[in-house]
């Protein structure tokens, strides 16, 4: 379900029931064009234009400034005139800084009729312009969206971007390669080219019958600049691009499986234009990864990745590189851990989060678009490789949020990115046990058992920490992801917070210190005295195993040593492995034993080791100390 299709729900549901629920977010915003066109929807577009894209929905009148708040549906009527505004007149509502009128058609041109509540609403994409494009005016102020509202662009702002624009304009992908004669220009690579982007156009661009009468058409592309090849020109219709551009055009492909010899395992280095260069890279990731069977599903077979998510990871590496750089992208297959992909570049200061605070360390990536090769990006979208709307690190979230893979991360070195998309799903078998371990104390909090949205979203948020504390960087959510509500319900509930450094648009959610305490020694020692340091460290970690059990768990879980067995081995090793988990669990049921014969743990029933039944216990907060401790 997409964003539009879901808010809708909401709203409908919210005039039905009286009800106000808010959907807007600096990506999503409701118009009222009954009367006519507004200023303020053209702010809108030119603020959508200018920051991270967004949907306009027409139709449907938020009274948000209401006592109470509430939706007022007020149609849209598709006549020609409105129409022809969208498709014709819209696109040049705008300008750049000195005035000039532009034509943004290639930004604002998917438009959408959906029913609705008997009636009609339009649905308008706007996506973000390039970096070398921003910004642009309406009536001569630049608009940027923060929050749900559109704010004009300062003086400094400007300014500052504009800098960074300078930069971009003379960006990597146009320096000239040196040395490099024109002719090494591929006309029939380069009509490929054409021909895709003609796609859709009434009037297109003349296949080329040879290198003069193409020369003008790869001026105005930056294929060529004064007589010789750019990067970007090589990378679309080189030839020979591994002898001029070398690791600018190759991706070294790898399958590491640890139990595999080395001449087993599988490698491939690709080098070739940035078309195949994509396709041949998705198809080594797509033919090596494991196949793992879905029972849920009446047992379908599914990939370990989503192949959407694997393309665009692929896509993003490759448009967002650093092309200053000679080295190349790697791709390394883990069988049943990860996918990394690592490119030479770093994300810019103003996309990254890096603090230390008093609840630990918050590194994270905020998933705001910089393209760095804004020409290349754009290609990329005419061969239908890239969406335009800053999606990549989104899709990853939506992926992890979707339970599709686990909680995916970067690992930051000096002029290099590496993504690590690990297998497997954020809410698995190892935060089903935490969380049920404190379904007691969750359902205190939350008033009911959580929803499987708020099981996952948990897990994301815990895992991100336990990330974190690694140096690793997992992606910020932002105010336009689709599971507001239910970030909503667990910080309402104090089972999630807001760090008290983060900003108000950037809100750094942490999980309510409790649930993520893993150490009770100082409350077993308060029981257990001096001794509590006498146990062997697996002793020690059984009793805080039982003891977060006790103390927080559902008063109808039993607490054995096969449950603890579990625990203690999801908590060391995050994933069952039947190759050693069993005799995991033997050692746990012995451990168990000693502290039962010692007295650290008895039965609730109050019977003894020899009494036959199912054996349920708690830590014995009367506890004295029995000869020959040491032995434990």
């Amino acid at each position: 379900m997409d964003i539009v299709e879901k808010n809708l729900l909401i709203i409908a549901e919210c005039i039905r029931k009286n009800e106000y629920k808010e959907v807007e977010t600096h990506r999503f915003e409701l118009k009222d064009i009954s009367a006519n066109w507004g200023n303020d929807w053209y702010k809108t577009v030119c603020a959508f234009l200018n920051t991270n894209g967004g949907i306009i929905l027409i139709g449907i009148n938020d009274k948000n400034n209401a006592k109470p708040p509430y939706y007022k549906f007020t149609g849209y009527d598709n006549s020609d005139a409105r129409e022809k505004h969208l498709k014709q007149d819209l696109p040049k509502k705008f300008s750049d800084k000195h005035g000039n009128i532009l034509n943004l058609a290639h930004y604002i041109s998917k438009f959408e009729l959906i029913d609705f509540m008997g009636g009609k609403v339009a649905a308008v994409y706007v996506e973000e312009l390039a970096d070398d494009e921003k910004y642009v005016y309406y009536e001569g102020t630049a608009y940027r969206r923060k929050l749900t509202g559109d704010h004009a662009l300062t003086l400094a702002e400007i300014e500052s971007f504009e800098e960074l624009k300078r930069d971009i304009v003379n960006s990597q992908e146009l320096s000239i390669v040196p040395n490099v004669p024109i002719e090494v220009m591929n006309i029939d690579k380069l009509n490929q080219y054409i021909m895709r982007f003609n796609k859709g156009k009434r009037k297109g661009e003349t296949l080329k019958t040879d290198l003069n009468h193409a020369l003008s058409f790869l001026v105005r592309q930056n294929f060529v600049r004064d007589m010789q090849p750019t990067i970007l020109g090589m990378l679309v219709c080189g030839d020979f691009v591994e002898n001029y551009i070398q690791g600018k055009c190759e991706v070294d492909c790898y399958v590491l499986a640890p139990h595999v010899s080395k001449i087993a395992q599988s490698k491939e280095v690709i080098n070739d234009n940035i078309i195949d260069l994509i396709e041949r890279s998705f198809n080594f990731i797509w033919r090596n990864i494991q196949i793992g069977v879905t029972y849920a599903n009446g047992g379908t077979a599914e990939p370990e990745y989503p192949e959407a998510l694997i393309r665009e990871s692929i896509n993003n590496a490759l448009a967002h590189r650093n092309y200053r750089n000679d080295r190349f992208v790697i791709i390394e297959i883990r069988p049943n851990e990860s996918l990394m992909i690592r490119n030479p570049g770093m994300f810019e200061r103003r996309q990254r989060i890096y603090l230390d605070t008093d609840l630990g360390k918050i590194r994270r990536i905020i998933p705001i678009q910089v393209a760095r090769n804004p020409k290349l990006t754009l290609l990329l979208k005419i061969f239908d490789y890239w969406e335009g709307k800053g999606r990549g690190l989104t899709s990853l979230i939506d992926a992890c949020l979707d339970n599709q893979i686990d909680v995916p991360y970067y690992v930051l070195s000096e002029g290099e990115i590496k993504l690590f998309i690990p297998t497997g799903k954020v809410y698995d078998e190892e935060m089903d046990i935490w969380l049920s371990s404190f379904a007691h104390y969750i359902v205190t909090k939350l008033g009911r058992m959580p929803s499987n949205d708020e099981k996952v979203m948990l897990s994301f948020f815990y895992k991100s920490e336990r990330l974190n504390h690694l140096e690793r960087y997992t992606i910020l959510l932002t105010m336009d992801n689709n599971h507001n509500e239910t970030i909503v319900a667990l910080e309402e509930n104090g089972l999630i917070f807001k760090n008290p450094s983060s900003i108000e648009i950037y809100p750094i959610y942490q999980v309510d210190r409790i649930l993520m305490k893993k150490d009770f020694s100082h409350e077993l020692r308060t029981i257990f005295g001096n001794e509590w340091l006498l146990l062997k460290p697996d002793s020690q970690m059984v009793l805080n195993a039982i003891y977060v059990h006790n103390e927080f768990a559902s008063q109808t879980e039993v607490v054995s040593a096969n449950r603890i067995g579990t625990f203690a081995y999801l908590n060391q090793f995050k994933k069952i492995d039947l190759n050693n988990y069993e005799s995991f669990k033997r050692k746990i049921r012995l451990i168990f034993n000693q502290l039962e014969d010692k007295g650290f743990i008895v039965r609730k029933d109050g019977k003894s080791i020899t009494d036959k039944g199912k054996p349920d216990f708690r830590i014995h907060k009367q506890w004295v100390a029995k000869p020959n401790l040491f032995q434990l």
